[in-house]
């Protein structure tokens, strides 16, 4: 592969996406997400085969830990190319096979049909216009290309303490959902990704739901506080809750006796035709494909 990226600025950020990864909040989100996940998404990303000598793309690289994993998997042969619409962190990997690029993948270009693997973990949901970028990233892969693709689904399952004494209620959950709801996020959209992979014409479709029973002070409610002291102005302007409640709501993740249900974690994953650089796009139906959801696995983690 030509280089025809580099770690220059080439995009302006577009300034709607609902959290500011450029403070350190950042640092402490990508912290919690890479001790949360990336075990799991390794486990996908190897099923894939990947190897030394391939192109891999890393579309929202965040704090780098992936794109870490991707580049000394792929070794001096491969390349990685990680993008992210603030790539502050990205930056300070010490890897000669990757390059950098601050890039909005609803409307900034990628190479076509030059990778062999394409990763994003919680990228798409946020992104009005994820369609467009769901596209973009498939057209970047080569014939018979892998994509693996991470993202909640918060709304399908919701802690009950009628059902388990175990899992608490958490009321600032609505107020910071409706939050995002207003910025554009998708917070159903890891459960429509098997069929959008298979609409945009994808082969050995497959996908994996996992859920887990968060502590407080472990990653997960960890994770959560840092989302609402960085969303903590608009949670409370919403009026759902109010400040008292919000401060006593963030006390008690940090208790050792809390626990609440975490959101489903969809991994979903697709190859492109080798007979086709260009995925076709179809109308697919559950009924027209039930091949696929025989496939689907949930997965729970105490």
């Amino acid at each position: 592969m030509q280089p025809l990226l580099n770690k220059l600025d080439t995009s302006s950020v577009t300034a709607n996406y609902a959290f500011d990864n450029t403070d350190e909040y950042a640092k402490g989100r990508y912290r919690e997400l890479s001790a949360l996940y990336d075990a799991q998404t390794i486990r996908h990303l190897e099923r894939t085969s990947i190897e030394k000598g391939w192109h891999c793309l890393e579309i929202g690289g965040g704090g780098g830990s992936i794109t870490s994993w991707m580049c000394e998997r792929v070794g001096n042969e491969g390349r990685v190319l990680a993008t992210d619409i603030q790539p502050r962190f990205l930056r300070t990997l010490p890897f000669d096979n990757l390059e950098v690029r601050q890039h909005d993948i609803r409307v900034d270009d990628l190479p076509e049909h030059q990778f062999d693997l394409a990763h994003a973990r919680l990228v798409l949901m946020h992104l009005p216009g994820r369609e467009l970028a769901l596209q973009r990233i498939l057209a970047s892969l080569k014939p018979g290309g892998w994509i693996v693709l991470e993202e909640y689904d918060t709304l399908s399952v919701f802690p009950d303490s009628g059902v388990n004494p175990g899992e608490e209620e958490v009321p600032i959950l609505c107020a910071c959902y409706q939050v995002l709801n207003a910025h554009g996020v998708d917070l159903l959209y890891g459960r429509r990704l098997p069929l959008r992979l298979l609409a945009n014409g994808l082969v050995n479709v497959g996908a994996e739901a996992s859920l887990s029973l968060w502590k407080g002070q472990s990653p997960g409610t960890t994770l959560f506080k840092i989302n609402f002291e960085d969303l903590a102005d608009s949670i409370i302007r919403s009026g759902l809750i109010s400040q008292d409640q919000f401060d006593a709501a963030l006390q008690r993740f940090d208790e050792h006796d809390f626990r609440m249900l975490s959101p489903a974690m969809w991994t979903v994953w697709g190859q492109v035709p080798e007979f086709s650089p260009y995925p076709p796009s179809v109308n697919v139906s559950a009924t027209e494909h039930p091949q696929l959801f025989s496939e689907v696995r949930c997965t729970t983690q105490l």
